[in-house]
């Protein structure tokens, strides 16, 4: 903790206040908390440093939306998702810190179109409702996979569960259940991959007030936000986390 700078804290406390708010209000904010951790922190251990703020994040948007999760997805994802994260800690294992933020922004940019044009074409109620296996698994397979490799699995799920066309309690409360679920499931493999460290634990210690402000703030916002404007800021914010990914990432 000693080696970071007054700036350095500057920054970790800005993604830590954005957690809390990606958590209650704008799912896939949280891709630039992952993308300034990684810019301050070495980026794989910069994940599991992360994670745990995460998890903290997830267990407020619980007591907020814990009531308005739709059971059914989650449900239909968990097989998919279970495969993606088996497939990003093998990754992660094997992959210089430069494949993991070129392939995290790649399939964020992918998935981004894909909904796009789900929309458009006004089948994706088809596709992502009910009966949508094949989506579900595709979706489900990336989220576990980026949320495994780079905490970058918010801006997946939330391109599904907006062309679900779920309202913004129904998102919030779904996404909730699903990253709470998922976070703790990472957490054996953070410590056996000897990502998560005694130094990681205090520096969460130290920003975890930064993360419960983010969730009040992120509460009160999603309170007065139209479905429309929550949409736009939701697909605005996965393509510049997306973009910031894939430009910053070492030669």
């Amino acid at each position: 903790m000693g080696d970071l700078t007054t700036w350095a804290w500057v920054l970790l406390a800005v993604a830590a206040l954005i957690v809390g708010i990606s958590k209650t209000a704008l799912p896939g904010a949280a891709t630039l908390a992952v993308a300034i951790f990684a810019s301050v922190l070495p980026a794989k251990h910069s994940t599991a440093t992360l994670l745990v703020l995460l998890i903290v994040g997830d267990a407020f948007a619980l007591i907020t939306y814990r009531r308005h999760a739709d059971w059914p997805t989650l449900i239909k994802l968990a097989p998919a998702v279970v495969c993606g994260l088996l497939l990003g800690a093998g990754f992660l294992a094997i992959a210089d810190d430069a494949w993991v933020q070129r392939t995290i922004a790649v399939i964020l940019l992918l998935v981004v179109a894909f909904t796009l044009w789900l929309r458009w074409r006004g089948t994706a109620t088809g596709l992502i409702g009910r009966g949508g296996r094949v989506a579900a698994a595709g979706y489900g397979t990336l989220g576990g996979f980026t949320t495994m490799v780079a905490n970058a699995g918010g801006p997946v799920m939330s391109m599904y569960f907006l062309a679900a066309r779920f309202e913004v309690k129904a998102f919030l409360g779904t996404a909730a259940w699903f990253f709470a679920i998922v976070n703790i499931a990472k957490l054996p493999f953070a410590i056996g991959l000897g990502l998560l460290t005694p130094q990681s634990l205090l520096i969460d210690l130290v920003l975890l007030p930064a993360v419960l402000i983010g969730a009040f703030a992120g509460r009160a916002l999603a309170g007065r936000m139209k479905q429309a404007v929550f949409e736009r800021i939701v697909f605005i914010l996965t393509i510049v986390a997306a973009l910031y990914l894939l430009l910053s990432a070492p030669v």
